[in-house]
């Protein structure tokens, strides 16, 4: 198995930062694409960024500028760095890792999300 645990969400004023991070762990054999996730109340989830195992990066385009996505493959972690919070901000934000899970005699690549961290960004 393969568990992804995040950390730093809480409650900030508009135009602060927060730094969340997400550690992989279990039987990793490798990790493809790391990426964070959101979630606001009565809205489907949504890419906020993600990060390719060489480091090459992607934004959703109402965050860019403002986030930056990087990872340390030695710690299998993926850190988010939001500057300039906004209310519209808030959110859920879960971590994904597309990993592949060694097993007995197998490996088994499929998408792993971690159990999500509350951001809210108050006006």
């Amino acid at each position: 198995q393969v568990q992804l645990v995040e950390s730093g969400g809480g409650l900030v004023q508009a135009g602060g930062s927060l730094r969340l991070s997400c550690a992989a762990s279990g039987s990793i054999f490798s990790i493809n694409d790391m990426g964070w996730y959101r979630q606001a109340p009565g809205k489907q989830r949504e890419l906020v960024a993600v990060i390719t195992s060489v480091g090459s990066t992607n934004y959703a385009d109402s965050v860019k500028g403002r986030f930056t996505i990087s990872r340390d493959n030695a710690k299998n972690t993926v850190y988010l760095q939001m500057n300039s919070l906004k209310p519209e901000d808030t959110a859920v934000y879960y971590c994904n890792a597309d990993a592949v899970e060694r097993r007995p005699g197998s490996y088994y690549l499929r998408d792993y999300w971690g159990q999500g961290t509350q951001v809210t960004v108050s006006s």
